[in-house]
């Protein structure tokens, strides 16, 4: 159990928290990233304005900038953030492999191209039909990932799938690239597709939202059958749970939070790798908990790297997605090199 020891001189009060507490910590700490996400912009707005702006908005610049600009893509960081948290969890869970992600393995970049593809076509796309070639490229991206990683009989190796992974999402994005640069329409949209941006996924949020709730509810139920099937596959038998059937509904709710976060900000990689790992530090191996940590350890990562990316590019802004990446990237060089997942 986690513990936090305070030293009074030569007194040591040790104080154990328990997890509903460091669970209400991570839900105060999500707050405080959106009262910080709608202060700061491309300028900085007072308490005043804030309040204004939220309980008797007028068209004034600070109402405009803090309603239609910061609420919209708060509230998409929120929802995309809880979505790749809890997939990062789940596949992690599954694999057994602590540097699975979906942006790794190639389920968000399948996601994109299904959309990228048919949106070249067929012109702008209204949300349920984006949200379900979403999921349909999810699908088939996670089904190759898989089937091809228990090719040479390693049962998807750690290494097997993050090699297999690497291949679909570079094959991915770079048909997502050419397909844009065919299309001129598209053109301005490749940056969204490529590192992904919570700035446009507002009004696609606002009618997708029952696919995140699916996503959870499957996530909550497949917990505990995670739970058993750590002990492994006998234990999991002995105790009611079929493998199988567990992994299936682990694999559907991948899939549904994969595309439906893609749908809203595009293939953000590296955050369904970070959240793991700082949840299971809180809370140990009980998926019960992970999962609903991840909901909310998910948002708090990706909104506060949207609040760094505006700090750091002022006037302009970074892309989460790239802020998310200069986090991730070495932290997923750590992870494997402390692993010992690949040897040169």
């Amino acid at each position: 159990m986690n513990q936090l020891v305070i030293h009074e001189g030569s007194i040591i009060i040790t104080l154990r928290l328990s997890r509903p507490i460091r669970l209400a910590a991570l839900l105060i700490g999500v707050l405080g990233a959106v009262v910080l996400s709608l202060w700061v912009g491309s300028t900085t707005s007072s308490a005043a304005e804030m309040l204004h702006a939220l309980f008797t908005p007028q068209d004034t610049v600070a109402d405009i900038s803090i309603r239609e600009i910061r609420w919209p893509r708060t509230v998409t960081a929120l929802a995309a953030g809880a979505a790749l948290g809890v997939a990062g969890t789940l596949i992690q869970g599954h694999t057994r492999n602590p540097i699975a992600e979906p942006g790794l393995l190639g389920i968000n970049q399948g996601a994109a191209l299904a959309i990228v593809a048919v949106a070249t076509v067929s012109g702008p796309l209204q949300p349920w039909p984006q949200a379900l070639l979403a999921l349909f490229g999810a699908l088939v991206a996670a089904v190759i990932v898989f089937g091809l990683g228990q090719v040479d009989g390693s049962r998807g190796s750690p290494v097997t799938l993050i090699l297999v992974g690497a291949a679909v999402t570079a094959l991915c994005a770079g048909v997502v690239s050419t397909l844009v640069l065919l299309s001129e329409a598209a053109l301005e949209t490749l940056r969204f597709w490529q590192v992904g941006s919570v700035v446009h996924g507002y009004h696609a949020f606002l009618a997708l939202w029952p696919l995140l709730l699916l996503g959870i509810v499957l996530a909550v139920a497949n917990a505990r059958q995670l739970n058993a099937l750590t002990l492994g596959e006998a234990t999991a038998r002995s105790l009611g749970i079929t493998a199988g059937r567990a992994r299936v509904i682990g694999l559907g709710a991948v899939v549904v939070l994969s595309g439906f976060a893609v749908t809203l900000a595009g293939p953000i990689a590296f955050l369904g790798l970070l959240v793991p790992h700082v949840v299971r530090r809180l809370y140990g191996a009980d998926y019960r908990w992970l999962v609903p940590a991840a909901a909310a350890a998910g948002p708090l990562l990706l909104v506060s790297s949207d609040i760094l990316g505006r700090v750091l590019a002022r006037p302009g802004e970074l892309p989460v997605g790239v802020v998310v990446a200069i986090i991730g990237a070495p932290y997923f060089v750590y992870v494997a090199r402390r692993r010992k997942l690949v040897s040169v």
